[in-house]
């Protein structure tokens, strides 16, 4: 069997680490003594010319003259000791084991996005924050030039191994969607110029210039959230490769090499956090701060983005598209909405507190009125039951102004008709809400 390249003591179950790992340092792919004497049996049982040779070889010299001798065929020799096995079952194999994730993976992932969230908050309750949710609606995959054993590499956050997109990737794909629509090409700009992209991106500068500006955003890295329990292989077969590797004059002949490479699968979800350094912005550019009017640009950017560009690499063939969610974007919304409430109720007192709650049960009762305003009085009408029970919850209350205004609406039902008894009952109500005794 193939094993890792890393020392003895550390075994060969490597199921439990990252699939960063088992992708890099824990990678086992590489061949051993029974790796080659299993491929010798292999070849020899085949019925073919080389498996006609090989069993042959084999019974005139013996396993380590066959393995030397095969180990020097320029055609598909038998690996070396600790060279890369690229036996078909070994490579599935391989693939296998890299892709799953485990149950301390997921976790680990949700953990990581659930940290990005608290920190997020210290952010939202003065606006300068932009979180928004997409879903991949096609697969992922970042980091292919990445030098790797199996051709082509992916990117790893460190040190927990898990498929990120990096910041940095996601400001460079959004300048150049807002680049895009500054451009006037896509129809409207929606309010992105130059000046915009300068204040909010900083100022790139030109070959031989030294003049240099930050931007007012900062981009966070994301962790995708992965759908399912593995990621996913795709496949590549470039039909070229007698042209760029061995120099030969470029036809569309060429042997097809299939190439796998590693994705985060479609459904996946992707959380962008992009905060704002409004103080220094104001220095800037002033009207972007104002009423957030950065958000509304950089929600068109993502809007573009998402449509025409794509995140991460092969974006030109389709990888890396994503869709806003419009069910996250709506709770986040009320969330949002939540969070701004319960930070203007920690500036009130506790009495201001209670009369706003209690206003809301006066208003409550006062629409229930309303439509009882419809119907002919009844003495075993619904709303008789309502408005004692109104009455009883605003005798329990303490502050003076809910209590006053609840007597106020009481009253203003006599209108609606109530027996001469009733009245004289209702009242009474009236008076104590009003801390008037009888």
């Amino acid at each position: 069997m193939t094993i890792a390249a890393v020392p003895a003591y550390l075994g060969t179950d490597f199921s439990e680490a990252s699939p960063g790992l088992r992708f890099g340092y824990y990678l086992s792919i590489w061949a051993t003594r029974q790796d080659q004497e299993e491929q010798v049996k292999k070849r020899a049982k085949a019925k073919s010319r080389e498996g006609s040779e090989i069993k042959e070889h084999l019974n005139k010299h013996g396993m380590d003259e066959t393995i030397t001798q095969w180990i020097k065929r320029d055609k598909n020799p038998i690996p070396a000791l600790w060279a890369k096995n690229d036996d078909a079952d070994v490579i599935k194999q391989t693939w296998q084991d890299i892709t799953k994730l485990s149950v301390n993976d997921r976790k680990l992932m949700e953990n990581l996005q659930l940290r990005q969230q608290h920190q997020a908050l210290a952010f939202a309750n003065s606006g300068q924050v932009l979180i928004l949710d997409a879903i991949a609606s096609a697969p992922f995959t970042t980091g292919l030039g990445n030098a790797h054993p199996l051709e082509n590499g992916f990117a790893f956050l460190n040190p927990y191994g898990l498929p990120y997109l990096p910041g940095s990737g996601v400001k460079g794909v959004l300048r150049q969607s807002a680049r895009e629509l500054a451009s006037g090409d896509w129809g409207d700009s929606h309010g992105w110029n130059q000046a915009a992209i300068t204040a909010l991106f900083g100022l790139e500068s030109q070959d031989g210039e030294t003049e240099l500006q930050r931007g007012a955003l900062t981009f966070w890295d994301v962790i995708p959230q992965i759908k399912g329990n593995s990621l996913l292989v795709e496949i590549m077969t470039p039909h070229q490769k007698h042209y760029y590797q061995d120099g030969q004059t470029p036809h569309d002949s060429g042997m097809p090499v299939p190439l796998g490479f590693l994705t985060v699968p479609p459904g996946s979800g992707f959380t962008f956090h992009v905060t704002c350094d409004s103080l220094f912005l104001r220095q800037l550019a002033e009207d972007l701060v104002e009423q957030g009017n950065w958000k509304t640009l950089l929600q068109a950017a993502f809007d573009h983005a998402f449509s025409w560009l794509g995140f991460g690499a092969k974006t030109a063939v389709g990888y890396g598209a994503m869709a806003e969610d419009a069910v996250k974007k709506a709770e986040r919304a009320e969330q949002l909405k939540q969070q701004q409430e319960a930070a203007r109720r920690s500036q009130m007192s506790p009495e201001d507190i209670a009369y706003e709650d209690n206003r809301a049960v006066i208003e409550k009762f006062r629409a229930v009125y309303e439509q009882a305003c419809n119907d002919l009085y009844g003495p075993s009408h619904p709303f008789n039951s309502r408005r004692n029970e109104f009455i009883k919850v605003a005798l329990s209350w303490e502050d003076p102004r809910s209590r006053l205004e609840a007597a106020q609406l009481v009253q203003e039902t006599f209108k609606w008709g109530v027996s001469k008894k009733g009245k004289e009952r209702l009242k009474a109500d009236v008076n104590e809400l009003k801390g008037q005794g009888n």
